[in-house]
């Protein structure tokens, strides 16, 4: 049995983004999943299943990252009626499943910038 290739991609995080947490400690917002690979609800809303996630936003008050889908979906989505983006990001609570803790399982190496 051939073990099969790795994928390498290298992802840009800003200077004060926390380190990612080991998978199943709580979300530090470190955004190294979101720049990695969209999740599902994130394929649907950035319309692709690789690269940066369209919705990960940063959060220069808290120096995080957030998902856009739960901070703010009617600036990732257009939509801005509040009875539509309050379900919406109800939902993307559910569908990313904030809370529960880190599961993205991906190797970080840190790379001086140029």
């Amino acid at each position: 049995m051939t073990t099969p290739p790795s994928r390498h991609a290298v992802v840009w995080l800003q200077a004060d983004a926390p380190p990612k947490p080991a998978v199943g400690a709580p979300c530090n917002g470190c955004g190294l999943c979101c720049l990695a690979e969209p999740c599902p609800l994130g394929m649907l809303v950035s319309r692709r299943r690789h690269g940066a996630c369209v919705a990960l936003r940063w959060d220069d008050a808290h120096a995080r990252y957030l998902c856009g889908m739960v901070a703010d979906p009617g600036e990732v989505t257009g939509l801005h009626h509040r009875w539509l983006t309050a379900p919406l990001a109800w939902l993307a609570r559910r569908w990313i499943a904030a809370g529960v803790g880190c599961d993205a399982d991906v190797a970080t190496t840190d790379v001086p910038r140029p």
